[in-house]
């Protein structure tokens, strides 16, 4: 999968179903601060993950994300290593 559609399908789900603005998010922004997600929240944005991507990002995950570029990251490197052991 293309950065460009992991970085527009986030996008979406989170202006969708996180009800962020779409200008606040930026490549370089941190997303902790910017979405002001709580834990309930983070495991609504796991499962979102999983249905949209395939691929579950933990806990250790997160502590390593701080801005949303981390973030888009993150995803694109669990699809890559789910694509290489399938």
């Amino acid at each position: 999968m293309e950065r460009e559609q992991i970085v527009s399908i986030v996008n979406d789900f989170l202006v969708n179903e996180f009800e962020v603005d779409r200008d606040d998010i930026q490549h370089d922004a941190n997303l902790k601060k910017t979405l002001g997600l709580d834990s309930l929240d983070y495991i609504d944005m796991v499962v979102i993950i999983e249905s949209n991507f395939g691929v579950k990002l933990g806990e250790a995950d997160f502590k390593q994300i701080v801005t949303f570029d981390d973030f888009y990251s993150t995803i694109q490197n669990k699809i890559s290593q789910k694509q290489l052991v399938s």
